[in-house]
């Protein structure tokens, strides 16, 4: 047993040293790094999330010095941005975000009869020692209506914690999938339908 242990212990350190496919580099230049973010894939470490190697400990050993500029939920696909160093992040979020648009595909449940529109409603603050709530606008558009379900465009600017699942569900339309504020009536008869167990949600473009 004792060579098959050393033999796995050797294949997890190659593993966990091995670059980033540099297919998912998406822009990079003196400031910033644009990485394809996979669905399944942590952002950064959390807790009761160790054992799992997160994006951006991959990225570092490869990056010094980089650091996250915001975060996408385990199972949100698409860009994520990194600072290469501290004082670019520093400069970025003394700006609190300005000028800046975030825009994500996603499945919602239903079909929403508007071509496209505004949600308002204020969210909890990420930051558990703040109390009551911020505001948050969530603009999207329709790209197509299925039988059951909607394939959106949604756009945010500085965003908050679950702001497109959590501005979904307040109009009752919320990610098709989604476990947490979804429908689990619906989603059961969707899995059932088509085997897919993860929503859908793609941050497309910032």
């Amino acid at each position: 047993t004792t060579p098959l242990l050393h033999a796995a212990a050797e294949c997890f350190l190659y593993t966990v040293s091995m670059p980033i496919d540099p297919r998912r580099i998406l822009y990079q230049d003196d400031a910033l790094l644009a990485v394809m973010k996979l669905s399944g894939e942590l952002a950064v470490a959390g807790k009761g999330e160790l054992e799992k190697l997160p994006l951006y400990d991959f990225l570092r050993k490869e990056f010094p010095g980089i650091r996250p500029i915001h975060r996408l939920d385990f199972e949100t696909s698409g860009v994520m941005l990194f600072a290469k160093n501290k004082e670019v992040l520093e400069k970025i979020v003394s700006s609190a975000f300005e000028g800046w648009r975030k825009t994500y595909r996603t499945l919602v449940a239903g079909r929403i009869r508007e071509a496209s529109g505004e949600i308002v409603v204020p969210l909890p603050a990420r930051d558990s020692r703040s109390k009551g709530k911020i505001p948050a606008l969530t603009r999207f558009q329709v790209l197509f209506r299925f039988p059951t379900c909607t394939y959106v465009e949604a756009h945010i600017e500085q965003g908050r914690h679950h702001q497109i699942r959590r501005h979904f569900a307040a109009i009752h339309h919320p990610l098709m999938l989604d476990e947490l504020y979804g429908d689990k009536q619906a989603n059961h008869a969707f899995s059932r339908q088509f085997k897919y167990r993860k929503f859908f949600l793609h941050a497309y473009s910032v």
